[in-house]
């Protein structure tokens, strides 16, 4: 009895665990199309001729993939279609994906980046830091918001 029961609660189990992958998945995508304007970017550094070339690269690295969003909705329409294994791997196989692109970017980014000037470093920083809630962010001085009753 104890074996039929724990083959019972094998799927409610997984269901939080698949909800958290699935979720993680969706956060993985680069959100490259969120971040700041590549024009504006580009402007504000005033770029020598040398850094243009490291410019064009870091660009064709950061261009998003258009196939690798139609695999994301293809991955997501077959999950109803798999077992929980095979859902699994699937998500595995996405975010493993995900983590190759996020590097080859990360590492393009790198590279750009060290062909900047001390001044343009920051300049790049300031633009390309991610934007967050001001209630939520400690730096700007304002408290979290309460918890919700």
């Amino acid at each position: 009895m104890t074996h039929s029961r724990n083959r019972l609660a094998s799927p409610i189990l997984l269901a939080p665990i698949i909800a958290g992958l699935l979720a993680i998945l969706a956060l993985a995508v680069p959100a490259n199309a969120q971040g700041p304007d590549p024009t504006a970017l580009h402007d504000a550094l005033h770029l020598t001729p040398v850094q243009e070339e490291a410019w064009r690269t870091y660009r064709i690295a950061m261009t998003p993939d258009p196939g690798a969003q139609a695999r994301h909705t293809s991955a997501q329409m077959m999950m109803a279609t798999l077992p929980t294994p095979r859902r699994i791997d699937l998500i595995e196989a996405e975010m493993a994906s995900d983590l190759d692109v996020m590097r080859r970017q990360g590492q393009a980014v790198k590279t750009f980046y060290a062909t900047l000037t001390p001044d343009q470093q920051r300049i790049f920083d300031q633009q390309t830091l991610p934007q967050s809630e001001p209630m939520s962010d400690p730096s700007a001085g304002g408290a979290p918001p309460p918890p919700a009753r």
